[in-house]
């Protein structure tokens, strides 16, 4: 444990986990879709259902949704200020099935028609874990630069990926795979030491068998 666990982040609201982490979280889905929301449903889950309008849970969201960090003065003002942004907003709760008590989903629409669903989870002190991407499993914390490339699942997939990377010299912190189903659609969540060049992203979205590859880097952008 360390002085930020017991502090807490420097932040505006009365709660880490209701407030800070509700707007990173805002903020990494801001990040995933690569544009500011047009519209957005935010299914709240349960503590973040029973006591999130006090602590400020859904300003907190939607001001991660437009792009401000957890010590934001404008956080109170979030709801104006999407209206103000032609943002559409939909609040309500929903039972999330083994779901971390304070867990969101948000659906999001961008100005170009781009939709994502995200299922993210507050875990104190303004520490933030998303749990799913558009009803696949994708674990990760937003705290390095972070590749999510869906494939179709077959042989050889994970070394083409590795191979890009390598050859652009990225050093691969911690991998992840998931798929559907034998065969089916694939996930591979890959955390790295360092941003990952543009090229190498834009190599990896035009591999065969790449479906669609999301890139977040908190400190540069997407």
């Amino acid at each position: 444990m360390n002085i930020f666990d017991i502090m807490g982040p420097i932040m505006v609201g009365p709660s880490s986990s209701h407030t800070a982490g509700a707007v990173r979280i805002g903020l990494i889905t801001r990040h995933l879709l690569g544009s500011q929301p047009v519209s957005a449903q935010l299914l709240l889950h349960g503590s973040f259902a029973a006591t999130g309008k006090g602590h400020g849970t859904d300003r907190a969201l939607v001001a991660g949704l437009l792009d401000m960090a957890p010590d934001d003065p404008r956080i109170p003002r979030a709801f104006v200020l999407a209206q103000e942004a032609g943002m559409e907003l939909q609040i309500s709760t929903a039972v999330l099935r083994g779901a971390h008590p304070n867990t969101v989903l948000l659906r999001v629409r961008d100005t170009q028609g781009r939709e994502m669903e995200v299922n993210a989870s507050s875990l104190g002190g303004g520490r933030v874990r998303v749990n799913a991407i558009d009803g696949m499993e994708a674990t990760f914390t937003g705290d390095y630069p972070t590749l999510i490339i869906r494939n179709q699942d077959k042989p050889g997939a994970v070394a083409e990926v590795t191979s890009i990377l390598s050859r652009r010299q990225v050093n691969i912190a911690t991998m992840q795979l998931y798929r559907d189903r034998r065969g089916g659609l694939a996930v591979m969540v890959l955390e790295s030491d360092q941003p990952i060049w543009a090229e190498a992203v834009e190599e990896l979205r035009a591999s065969p068998g790449i479906v669609r590859v999301t890139y977040l880097d908190m400190e540069g952008g997407t």
